[in-house]
């Protein structure tokens, strides 16, 4: 082999080695970020992303604990990645970093949450997940003070949180869900709800439900203190003020499964995917 056949095969060599080192980084990034989120003068913080493959498996449970949320996206590979963002506070740098090594994120039997030491004053940890699970899955996602989001999954999907928001994008099966106090936002794709039902409520906070032009579904939806809004026509009869009743039940196109997207203080919009290019 002469010298400069080898020097080319070593440059690309490294090229290859860099592209990889790059992918790699890339993929440990993801959507979920550190942030200096947490805002107290007397205690100092530490965050983390702890990251890890499980094998696939259904159905999915995820407990985000008190003060954290829960993201799933779905993708066409065959296992489950999970990450967690772990976030400490102690009135020192080195104690929030010792109470973040403390906490550790369990998988087994896919019941996915974390643990660790007893919190009390001045010393506090929370922690968030952002879980890549196959498209296909069963998912039962809960939290207390955090929102949940879910895209690109179908399956049987049932979620709960307190205090957060919800968002549903490209979702399909037997979806059943609620907030307390949070806004509830819900994308849906295609020309028909591909599944049993679509049933999401919230007590305090609004709903905005985005569906495709020419979408069919029984379609419920209303609010008790708040207005109902479509930004297209359709077939209700109007309040004596030409308003829209505030529970409206319609079949969109040729009907089908029911979409049922409630509140109860909070008001309703309903759009055309168009309406917002």
């Amino acid at each position: 082999m002469n010298q400069s056949l080898r020097y080319t095969l070593l440059a690309f060599a490294l090229i290859g080695f860099s592209v990889g080192i790059v992918s790699a980084q890339k993929k440990a990034e993801g959507s979920m970020q550190c942030r200096d989120s947490y805002e107290n003068d007397r205690l100092q913080s530490h965050c983390e992303i702890k990251e890890q493959t499980i094998p696939p498996g259904s159905p999915i449970l995820v407990d985000a604990g008190r003060n954290g949320g829960v993201t799933v996206k779905g993708w066409e590979r065959n296992e489950i990645l999970v990450r967690a963002r772990v976030q400490t506070a102690a009135p020192t740098q080195a104690q929030a970093d010792q109470l973040a090594s403390e906490v550790r994120i369990e998988t087994a039997g896919l019941r996915i949450h974390a643990e660790g030491p007893e919190q009390r004053d001045d010393f506090n940890w929370w922690v968030s997940f952002e879980i890549y699970a196959p498209s296909r899955s069963d998912l039962s996602l809960e939290a207390h003070n955090g929102g949940i989001s879910i895209s690109d999954v179908s399956g049987k999907l049932e979620f709960t949180t307190m205090n957060g928001g919800v968002t549903l994008r490209h979702v399909g099966g037997n979806v059943r869900g609620n907030t307390t106090n949070g806004g509830v936002n819900v994308e849906l794709t295609g020309p028909r709800w591909e599944g049993e039902l679509l049933d999401v409520k919230t007590t305090n906070g609004g709903v905005t439900l985005d569906l495709p032009d020419s979408y069919s579904a029984h379609l419920e939806t209303g609010t008790v203190n708040g207005r109902v809004s479509f930004d297209f026509p359709v077939n209700v009869p109007m309040t004596e003020r030409g308003r829209l009743p505030r529970d409206v039940t319609i079949d969109l196109g040729s009907g089908g499964p029911t979409i049922r997207v409630v509140t109860t203080n909070g008001g309703v919009r309903v759009r055309r995917a168009s309406a917002r290019e």
